[in-house]
């Protein structure tokens, strides 16, 4: 089962880099400002996007198999139809330890997939409004 509990999801938010798909360039949109706001208080963001060569200063990579630095999450703003297939592509890194998908976004089938895989899985919900509520 998808992780609920204040106490998981603070250990998950101990974890130290973030790999961001669907990560936008463009200020305003969620997708911008939770990465930024998650940079902004010491995480590793890294950005997935293959429309964008640099956001926030950083190297954007095309897909997460692009990534050379190790995961420990990876953090999701895609729509729902699309997280099937980042899923599987993070299941085919041995670092990936957290599937997490921001609020508004979830697939049952993909998070069992991923929980069967031994990874954890969070959906549904914001990592900065977490962070804030939990360890800010």
């Amino acid at each position: 089962m998808p992780v609920e509990s204040a106490d998981e999801l603070e250990t998950i938010l101990g974890y130290d880099t973030i790999a961001v798909v669907g990560c936008s360039s463009t200020p305003g949109k969620a997708a911008h400002d939770v990465p930024k706001y998650l940079l902004e208080h010491g995480y590793d963001v890294i950005p997935v996007n293959p429309f964008a060569d640099e956001i926030f200063g950083r190297e954007v990579y095309d897909s997460l198999a692009d990534v050379e630095e190790a995961i420990d999450v990876v953090c999701i703003f895609r729509p729902s139809d699309e997280v099937g297939d980042i899923v599987d592509a993070a299941l085919e890194r041995d670092d990936v330890r957290v599937i997490w998908t921001q609020q508004g976004i979830r697939d049952d089938e993909a998070a069992a997939r991923a929980e069967t895989a031994g990874r954890t899985v969070v959906q549904d919900r914001c990592m900065k409004v977490q962070h804030r509520n939990l360890v800010a």
